[in-house]
């Protein structure tokens, strides 16, 4: 593939991938907890919560890009007090893009690992109860374990999201080349530029590929622990 896509290309995807499987990462756990308290949880906000995490979804991404930027900006309310006390800046670099990333996914993730939690049946966390388990030793020996495949695919929907994003990318973190620019911004780039076709139709292959690799192995990954499960 390096020889197939230019030094700029190669750098555009690899910056993907970078930004895409941080994004997941970071989130997953937040993920799991979000999930666990829509699934479970019984408090007042929960309904506000719920739509919080779908937002992302029925926003437009440059709004949700244009919310970070006001957030997470070197002036913006948060942001500054990041750059300030830790020196952490988000704005106009990668981590930018892994938030803005992050934050498209998660309701992907979230839904996914929702729907495995209110399909667990709630007797057999009972029966772990009833022989003197803790809570959190119930979720790590049975629940966990049957929820396995769903987040398995909420994190490879976040990852492949999170690939495709843009909207929320562009407005945040700009398109620098070799610093922010992501795979869709490569693309709309070279759709900028007279005679770029042909750099864009390869990184859209490359995105194509990514794509339906990522939810061929979600399946792929969803069944075998489901199968492992089932036979344990």
């Amino acid at each position: 593939m390096t020889d197939w896509l230019s030094p700029d290309e190669w750098r555009a995807v690899a910056l993907s991938l970078r930004v895409s499987t941080v994004a997941t990462l970071v989130s997953l756990p937040f993920g799991i907890l979000v999930a666990l308290a829509l699934a479970r949880g019984r408090f007042p906000g929960k309904a506000l919560l719920n739509g919080l995490v779908h937002l992302p979804l029925i926003l437009p991404p440059v709004v949700t890009g244009y919310l970070l930027l006001m957030t997470f900006g070197r002036r913006g309310s948060v942001g500054q007090y990041l750059d300030q006390w830790f020196g952490i800046v988000f704005a106009f670099r990668w981590t930018g893009a892994a938030l803005a990333a992050g934050i498209m996914g998660f309701p992907l993730m979230v839904r996914a690992i929702r729907l495995a939690l209110e399909a667990v049946d709630p007797r057999l966390e009972q029966a772990a109860s009833t022989l003197g388990a803790s809570r959190p030793w119930v979720f790590l020996t049975v629940t966990l374990p049957l929820i396995l495949p769903g987040i398995v695919a909420g994190a490879i929907l976040a990852f492949a999201k999170a690939m495709g994003e843009f909207g929320a990318t562009i407005t945040f973190v700009s398109n620098i080349p070799g610093q922010t620019q992501t795979l869709p911004s490569a693309i709309y780039s070279f759709l900028q530029v007279p005679g770029g076709e042909s750099n864009a139709a390869r990184l859209v292959l490359v995105a194509i590929l990514v794509a339906m690799i990522a939810l061929l192995l979600s399946e792929w990954l969803s069944r075998a622990i489901a199968r492992r499960i089932a036979g344990a």
